[in-house]
C-alpha cells in the first residue's frame, strides 16, 4: 500500500470532508474517494460510514488512522532526513502566519534562525487564519502564527506575544488633541464616535464589542471590514475611529499619517490585547530545526518595537503572491489590499 493513500485518507478524516480532504492532498474528489475505498478493500473492513450524514469513522476506522498518522509522519521524517543527506541547505521550517503578523517583523527572527541553525530555511506564507488552520492539521505546514487561538484537541497553540489595543484616528482628530494633553482617550469617549469595525466573524471583533459593552459605550459603526490595511485606509478617509493592534499602526504613526491614542483605564482595569500563538499539530513529532524556531520565536524580541527599516528576510524565505505557481511565497487569498497584512 502505497503512503500516498494513506496521506490522503488522513487528510480525509483530518478535514472531514472528501472534497477538502483531495484539495490537501492535490487530487481529485473521485481520486481520494478511491483511494479510502482501495484501502477498505485492501483491508476487508469498512474504515467510513457513509450512511450517516456527516460520515463518521468506524471504530476499524479510528485505530486505523491513529496508526496512519505515526506512519506518514514517520516516513516524511525520514524522506527529509534522506534529502538532508543530498542536499546541505538543510530542513525548511513551513511557517503559515496571519496576513497582520508583518513581514519586517518575522525578518528578525528568520535572520537569527540562519546564524543559529547554518543551512536551515523558512517557507513563510500568509494567508487567512481558517486556512492556517487547515493547513497545520492537514501538515502542509510545520508551524502557525494566529490570534485568540483556542486550544482544541487536534492543536496545540504555545502563547507569543500579547499586542496592545488602540485607537486609531486621523491626525485632525479630536483624540489626536486628547493624546497630546493626557497620553490617550478614555473608553467613554468613543460613545457616539463613528467606528471602522472589523467583520463581525472575527474574533477580534468580539473581543472589542465585549471591551466596549463592559464600559457601556455604544459606538456608530460605519463600516465593517476582514482586513486591518483597509480598515486603517478607511480610518484615513475620514470614515470614522478604529480599534487596532499597535504593532499593526507602527508605519502610519512614523510617517504621521495616523495617530494612535491609548485606552486610560482606572487602575486594575485590564488592557484590551490581541494574543498571538504559535500554533502545531497535537501529538505531531517536531523537527529539530522546528524546535529551534520555536524557542527563537520564545526568547525573540517578544513585544518589543520593531526597528525601523528592518530588512526582509534572506535566503530560506520565500513569498507568494496571488497564484499557487508564482516563485514569491506568500500567499494572498484577500484582495490585493490585504497582501501587506491583514486579516486576523
Amino acid at each position: 500500500m502505497h503512503v500516498e493513500t494513506l496521506n490522503i485518507f488522513c487528510d480525509v478524516v483530518r478535514h472531514q470532508s472528501f472534497s477538502r480532504g483531495a484539495e490537501a492532498s492535490s487530487v481529485s474528489q473521485s481520486a481520494a474517494s478511491q483511494a479510502v475505498r482501495q484501502l477498505e478493500k485492501h483491508l476487508g473492513a469498512l474504515l467510513i460510514d457513509r450512511s450517516k450524514r456527516p460520515w463518521v469513522l468506524t471504530p476499524e476506522g479510528k485505530i486505523f488512522f491513529t496508526g496512519c498518522q505515526e506512519i506518514v509522519e514517520r516516513y516524511h521524517e525520514l524522506e527529509n532526513a534522506v534529502q538532508r543527506r543530498q542536499n546541505p541547505s538543510g530542513h525548511t521550517v513551513r511557517l503559515a502566519a496571519i496576513y497582520s503578523v508583518g513581514l519586517h517583523d518575522l525578518s528578525q527572527y528568520v535572520d537569527r534562525f540562519h546564524a543559529l541553525v547554518p543551512g536551515a530555511g523558512v517557507d513563510l506564507e500568509y494567508m487567512h487564519p481558517d486556512e492556517v488552520s487547515r493547513r497545520i492539521l492537514s501538515d502542509q505546514s510545520d508551524l502557525g502564527l494566529m490570534s485568540f487561538v483556542t486550544p482544541g484537541r487536534e492543536l496545540t497553540a504555545i502563547p507569543w506575544q500579547r499586542q496592545l489595543m488602540v485607537v486609531a484616528c486621523p491626525p485632525t482628530h479630536r483624540f489626536a488633541q486628547m493624546v497630546a494633553e493626557q497620553g490617550g482617550v478614555r473608553p467613554a469617549d468613543l460613545a457616539g464616535e463613528r467606528f471602522v469595525a472589523f467583520d463581525r466573524a472575527l474574533a477580534v471583533r468580539r473581543e472589542v464589542d465585549r471591551f466596549l459593552r463592559r464600559h457601556e459605550v455604544e459606538v456608530d459603526v460605519t463600516a465593517e471590514f476582514d482586513n486591518i490595511e483597509t480598515i486603517k485606509q478607511a480610518v484615513d478617509e475620514g470614515a470614522g475611529v478604529a480599534v487596532l493592534p499597535e504593532p499593526t499602526l507602527r508605519r502610519e504613526v512614523q510617517r504621521r499619517t495616523l495617530v494612535q491614542a491609548q485606552f486610560l483605564l482606572p487602575s486594575g482595569e485590564p488592557t484590551l490585547v490581541r494574543p498571538l500563538s504559535i500554533v502545531h499539530r497535537r501529538n505531531r513529532r517536531l523537527n529539530p530545526a522546528v524546535t529551534e524556531f520555536i524557542t527563537l520565536l520564545q526568547n525573540g524580541t517578544g513585544d518589543a518595537p520593531a526597528r525601523p527599516g528592518s530588512s526582509s528576510p534572506k535566503t530560506g524565505t520565500r513569498r507568494r503572491a496571488g497564484n499557487r505557481h508564482a516563485s514569491s511565497r506568500v500567499r494572498s487569498r484577500a484582495t490585493a489590499r490585504a497582501t501587506r497584512g491583514a486579516n486576523l
